[in-house]
C-alpha cells in the first residue's frame, strides 16, 4: 500500500493524506483498542451510515450524529419510536436515510439484548478479535474470516447493515486488528496500545 508523507516528515497509511481531516483521525483514533460500549455502538452505527458513502462525509457529520442519537447511548436510542424517525428524517445535518436510521434504532435494541447476554458490547465484540496472522499483509483486505463470522452472527441476532465489509472496517477502527500499513509511523503506537490492552471478557 502507498504511504503518505505527512507534514511532520513521518509516513502514514496512504488514506490518511486523502483529505486534511483524516490525519488526526488516523493518528489518534483509528486502530487504537476501544472497550467503551458507547464508542463501539457509535462506530458500528456510523459504519452503517457510511454504506455507499465516503468516510469523509460521515466524519464531518459525526458531531451532529452524536447529538441526535443521544451520544450513541444505545439504551436511550433503543427507546426511539416512529416520531423520532420522522424527526431525524428532517434533520439535514445527518444522513437522512430511513433504512439506516431505523437500522440504528433496531441495532440499539439488539445491543441491549446482547449486553444482557454477554455483560457488555465490548465483551461481545472483542470475542471476535482477529487472531494473529489472519491478516498476513496489513492494509490489503476489506473482509476477513472473523469479520464474515461476526457479520453472520450479528445478522442471526437481528442486527441490520452490518455485513462482512462493514464488520471488518469496524474491527480495523476499534483496534480488533492492527491494520496500519507497514511503514506507517502510527503502527507501532497501535501495537503498543494493543499490548497493554486487556480485552474485556
Amino acid at each position: 500500500m502507498d504511504l503518505y508523507l505527512a507534514p511532520d516528515g513521518d509516513h502514514r497509511c496512504g488514506w490518511a493524506g486523502a483529505v486534511p481531516e483524516f490525519l488526526q483521525y488516523h493518528d489518534t483514533e483509528w486502530g487504537f483498542p476501544v472497550a467503551d460500549d458507547r464508542r463501539l455502538f457509535e462506530k458500528v452505527s456510523l459504519e452503517a451510515f457510511q454504506s455507499g458513502l465516503s468516510w469523509r462525509t460521515i466524519l464531518a457529520k459525526r458531531p451532529a450524529f452524536r447529538e441526535v442519537f443521544e451520544g450513541f447511548d444505545y439504551t436511550e436510542v433503543a427507546g426511539f419510536g416512529d416520531e423520532d424517525v420522522e424527526r431525524l428524517l428532517t434533520d439535514a445535518r445527518i444522513i437522512r436515510h430511513r433504512g439506516k436510521i431505523e437500522a440504528v434504532i433496531n441495532n440499539a435494541r439488539r445491543a441491549r439484548e446482547l449486553v444482557e447476554e454477554t455483560g457488555s458490547l465490548a465483551a461481545y465484540f472483542w470475542g471476535w478479535e482477529l487472531p494473529a496472522g489472519e491478516v498476513a499483509t496489513p492494509a490489503t483486505l476489506s473482509t476477513s474470516p472473523s469479520s464474515i463470522a461476526m457479520a453472520k452472527d450479528l445478522k442471526k441476532r437481528g442486527w441490520r447493515f452490518v455485513g462482512p465489509t462493514t464488520a471488518f472496517a469496524f474491527m480495523q477502527a476499534m483496534g480488533l486488528v492492527n491494520d496500519h500499513a507497514r511503514g506507517c509511523s502510527i503502527r507501532q503506537a497501535v501495537a503498543a496500545a494493543r499490548a497493554e490492552f486487556t480485552p474485556p471478557r
